[in-house]
């Protein structure tokens, strides 16, 4: 799978653990983040993730920032980015097979490195089932397009 990711200054350390776990997976993972600790506006780094996923170039998103909501707050100003900030894995496997969420977020102060793996390896397993949910996903769609 393609997957492109990207981070703040907050989440260099773990992206970088992230990024090898993908990897080691078989996954061809590109970084859209920064590598530096030097303080820098998460929202480019969600933006510049979001287009690149509505645009079809990667399979999905990975996003990390302090908290994971910031930078998905603004990967989800892209239209057809649907961007889920999850904590646990229960969550991130939901967040896939009940919304097809194309982009998932954490944040590198609020899990460790293992939950973190836990929360990849539930979105990545789950499949997005369809039927009644593709229906709510069509309605996100909608309000979108209004």
């Amino acid at each position: 799978m393609k997957v492109v990711i990207g981070n703040d200054h907050a989440a260099v350390e773990l992206k970088n653990e992230i990024m090898a776990y993908l990897q080691e997976k078989g996954h061809e993972v590109t970084n859209f983040g920064t590598d530096s600790n030097d303080s820098v506006n998460y929202p480019e780094y969600g933006e510049k993730v979001g287009r690149a996923v509505a645009a079809g170039e990667f399979d999905c998103g990975v996003l990390i920032c302090g908290t994971g909501v910031g930078i998905s707050i603004a990967a989800n100003k892209v239209k057809g980015v649907r961007a889920a900030v999850c904590s646990e894995p229960t969550t991130a496997r939901l967040v896939k097979e009940h919304n097809n969420a194309n982009i998932i977020a954490f944040g590198a102060r609020i899990v460790g490195v293992e939950t973190a793996k836990s929360i990849i390896d539930a979105y990545f397993d789950a499949e997005f089932l369809g039927g009644r949910h593709q229906t709510r996903v069509d309605l996100i769609s909608d309000i979108e397009n209004r």
